[in-house]
């Protein structure tokens, strides 16, 4: 059975970019939230095997979005994105639970080394 992937970022272009380089690789997109309240309340509804979770994000950021659906779900696979390769930030992602980080622009074959390693 395909993976199931909850796609997370405020731009639409990064949301299209991603799904393209996940089906074409055989993982099924379930869903896509543009900022991280949205993502938290999608992540419930649909219990995704992996999220893809930018960081900037309005209305709540990726980490504090990261926390919130690890207190729903312990075993949550979260791969964090962002544009900027900012240390403090990754830190603070790898710290509340991100299981692995992705720098845009993306390169599909770095998204699915990461997805690999963490969900098969």
């Amino acid at each position: 059975m395909a993976k199931r992937i909850l796609i997370v970022d405020d731009a639409a272009f990064m949301r299209m970019m991603i799904k393209e380089i996940l089906t074409k690789n055989g993982y099924e997109v379930v869903g896509e939230a543009q900022d991280g309240k949205e993502a938290v309340v999608k992540y419930k509804e649909l219990n995704p095997d992996l999220v893809t979770l930018d960081i900037t994000m309005p209305e709540m950021d990726g980490i504090a979005a990261l926390k919130q659906i690890r207190q729903h779900d312990p075993n949550a696979k979260v791969i964090m994105c962002s544009a900027m390769g900012q240390q403090a930030m990754v830190i603070d992602a790898i710290q509340a639970g991100a299981k692995d980080f992705i720098v845009k622009p993306f390169q599909a074959d770095r998204v699915l080394e990461a997805i690999k390693k963490i969900v098969g």
